[in-house]
């Protein structure tokens, strides 16, 4: 069983920056896709990017050159910087960690991102 768990979301101003973190536990880190989704309210649940054990990364081309995805499998850690956040990226931000052995999804609960002045 794989624990997901998210944290960092908050408030924060257009053009302000944030970094979420996302801790997976109870299995090998390194045969799992790691991603992030959110979903704002009245939206179905979206993409915004994801990274392979090696570090190949994909995004949505909603936050390309503004946010990045990034990995320390030593620590069992994805994280998401988001830089020049505007209000259309509030939402709640969920990680995903995928097996590439099973196919099975992990979900964590979720980190609320606002942003509004």
């Amino acid at each position: 069983q794989v624990q997901v768990v998210e944290s960092g979301g908050g408030l924060v101003q257009p053009g302000g920056s944030l970094t979420l973190s996302c801790a997976a536990s109870g299995s090998i880190f390194g045969i799992y896709v790691m991603g992030w989704f959110r979903q704002a309210p009245g939206k179905q649940r979206e993409l915004v990017a994801d990274i392979s054990s090696g570090g190949s990364t994909n995004y949505a081309d909603f936050v390309k050159g503004r946010f990045t995805i990034s990995r320390d499998n030593a620590k069992n850690t994805v994280y998401l910087r988001m830089n020049n956040l505007k209000p259309e990226d509030t939402a709640v931000y969920y990680c995903r960690a995928h097996s590439t052995v099973t196919s099975y999804d992990y979900w964590g609960q979720g980190t609320q991102v606002t942003v509004s002045s």
